[in-house]
């Protein structure tokens, strides 16, 4: 398998999490979101969407960070990252749902960009702007959370994924997450496995 990624593309991490902890074999392709590599070809005739993460693998290439999360669990079953009991396994997706939905789109590059430039946002209006969501998104996870080592149980699901690379950007725009403290807690602990620090962007081959 290749993933196209970039070190701080927070759906690439997810993937790069989900592809360490299951020890699937793959590579990893460098798209520069900053250089707009990811809207041009020859990335683009392989995935149209303009956007990352993809993954080519002996099928073809799947779009869409979720739906490549969900095909890796249906087939390298192994190390599984949803629990067995479908109430739960409902659990672990509402919370993703809530990051990957909610909280990331409107936070991305590209919104950060617009606001930039279209709207002629200073960087304190942006800053602020997606502190603003990332707060208000975290307030309800934290609650949601129960007294686990991992957002759902004794050991990471597709919610540890999802949360841990929200968390990344949270700390980069100096969101204070001393108010979330067990997603702090969890964030440390999740930091602390190899297969986390292994994806993680500042020990991405293309990190700057």
């Amino acid at each position: 398998m290749k993933l196209y990624t970039y070190f701080r593309s927070s759906a690439a991490y997810r993937v790069r999490i989900a592809l360490n902890l299951k020890n699937i074999p793959h590579e990893l392709a460098a798209v520069n979101l900053l250089k707009s590599e990811q809207q041009a070809t020859p990335y683009t005739d392989k995935n149209p969407q303009g956007l990352l993460p993809a993954l080519e693998t002996t099928q073809g290439v799947l779009a869409q960070s979720l739906a490549i999360l969900e095909w890796l669990e249906e087939t390298h079953p192994d190390t599984p990252l949803l629990p067995s009991n479908s109430w739960e396994k409902a659990q672990v997706r509402s919370f993703c749902y809530a990051i990957a939905s909610d909280i990331h789109p409107i936070d991305n590059l590209r919104v950060l960009k617009y606001l930039s430039g279209e709207l002629a946002a200073t960087d304190e209006q942006k800053n602020t702007w997606y502190r603003h969501w990332i707060i208000e998104g975290f307030s309800s996870l934290e609650a949601t959370l129960g007294e686990h080592a991992y957002c759902f149980g004794d050991k990471p699901s597709l919610a540890d994924i999802c949360l841990v690379p929200q968390v990344f950007n949270a700390l980069r725009f100096k969101v204070d997450m001393s108010l979330y403290p067990k997603i702090s807690a969890i964030y440390a602990r999740c930091n602390s496995l190899q297969a986390f620090i292994d994806a993680a962007p500042e020990n991405q081959p293309d990190a700057q």
